[in-house]
């Protein structure tokens, strides 16, 4: 899966900053450490959340949001076609997404002003406006607070790391990243969870002692210091998992029959569409799927046509209809989205597009969420919401709608300042059936 570097410098090494100082995402020992349960709310649709991050920025003018009628400074080289659903079209490039159409939902005209990569990604995976005095959490976090687990699972996984953030609610609630990307048909294995390379139950029970001794050592600390908050429970619970039959079931793809997993093809991005799904069924909570390679300031018809819209193509109808066949579609929420479009108006000395944060697609599904429909509409040059539009706070607010959390809840910060979840959004009329 292509995991590639932004214009402006964000690339893999950013997104390898994960620890306990950083709190952006953890290998399975260090999740462990912080892993703790906390209450389900009664009467949500969603049980578990799949959300897919297009790093990069996609060009809504060229996917999503097409515009053939637009002076040809605008419009693109691609076509669209008619999805199953009579009126709604999308690119030519996305045959297969536009027969499950009737499975998700396209919301169009989403609109902000944050057109820097990271800052944007932080925006679009908290649904607030980042502000450099506090740092807010990520929806992986919030739903690990939120919603009770499988004790032999995770509740929150990245595939194959994420830029969410525990933030202010502290590293207890940060992702277990898987660092590696699975692949079809092939039995995968994450660091720390796999008793391979000559790593036996009883290695593993050392280090279990010896952590234990640690966590006496450093007790005395644990009520003053959030570094070690969470950490009591490591030792039985690491040791559970590693050890578990069906943690080591629900990431092994290999274990799905060929008719199910050649839909989703043989990129890195359906893999792990594939693997958030057997994540899902077994009783995780919250799956991210970082795909990059979306930054198209040169050639972007031919990035597009040749290697991002294929695999998203393949491995998002595969997932949808796959939900669906599993019987999981209702009670499972899938959010993609980047951090912001890209411009209208073709940079012709490069031949692509540029950040433009003033109109971008996201797109919903499952949850409760109306299949079949889009929802706002942008100008006819695809440069502004027609009407008012949506913000990523708004779908942010509906996101959690679906999980059955209220995102005007407050938690208190490190110093006891009271912050909702979502401060500015709205939940999206006639987003849900």
């Amino acid at each position: 899966m292509a995991f590639s570097r932004t214009c402006d410098g964000v690339g893999r090494r950013d997104f390898l900053r994960a620890g306990v100082a950083g709190g952006a995402g953890l290998t399975l020992a260090n999740y462990m450490q912080m892993a703790q349960a906390d209450q389900l709310q009664k009467g949500a649709k969603a049980k578990s959340a799949i959300f897919i991050n297009l790093n990069g920025g996609p060009s809504h003018m060229d996917t999503f949001d097409m515009k053939p009628d637009a002076p040809d400074e605008y419009r693109g080289e691609f076509s669209p076609i008619q999805t199953n659903v009579p009126g709604i079209y999308i690119s030519e490039h996305l045959p297969k997404l536009a027969q499950v159409m009737d499975k998700f939902c396209i919301l169009r005209g989403v609109s902000h002003s944050v057109a820097a990569h990271a800052l944007g990604t932080e925006y679009v995976n908290c649904g607030n406006r980042p502000l450099p005095s506090l740092e807010f959490p990520g929806y992986g976090a919030v739903v690990s607070k939120e919603l009770s687990g499988d004790p032999e699972l995770p509740k929150f996984v990245a595939i194959p790391r994420s830029q969410q953030r525990p933030g202010y609610l502290g590293v207890r609630y940060a992702p277990m990243d898987t660092s590696a990307t699975p692949a079809i048909g092939t039995p995968f294995r994450v660091r720390g969870m796999s008793l391979g390379s000559g790593l036996t139950v009883e290695d593993v029970e050392k280090r279990n002692n010896l952590l234990t001794k640690l966590d006496r050592t450093f007790g005395e600390f644990e009520s003053e210091n959030q570094l070690l908050d969470g950490l009591g429970q490591f030792g039985q619970q690491a040791h559970a998992m590693i050890t578990s039959p069906k943690s080591r079931e629900a990431f092994d793809i290999s274990k799905e029959s060929k008719e199910f997993a050649e839909p989703f093809g043989k990129s890195g991005l359906g893999a792990s569409c594939l693997l958030g799904l057997r994540l899902v069924e077994a009783g995780v909570r919250f799956v991210t799927v970082t795909n990059g390679g979306w930054d198209t300031h040169r050639e972007n018809w031919d990035a597009l046509q040749t290697k991002q819209l294929p695999p998203l193509d393949e491995a998002l109808s595969a997932l949808f209809a796959g939900l669906e066949a599993r019987g999981l579609l209702e009670s499972t929420v899938v959010y993609v989205t980047g951090e912001f479009g890209r411009t209208p108006k073709i940079n012709k000395e490069r031949n692509g597009r540029d950040h433009y944060p003033r109109n971008m697609f996201m797109l919903m599904a499952g949850g409760g969420v109306k299949g079949g429909q889009v929802l706002g509409e942008s100008d006819d040059k695809g440069a502004m919401p027609k009407n008012e539009g949506f913000s990523p706070d708004d779908v942010a607010a509906s996101f959690y709608h679906a999980l059955g959390i209220n995102h005007e809840k407050e938690y208190n910060t490190t110093t006891g300042r009271p912050v909702m979840i979502v401060r500015n959004g709205n939940v999206i009329p006639g987003l849900f059936a």
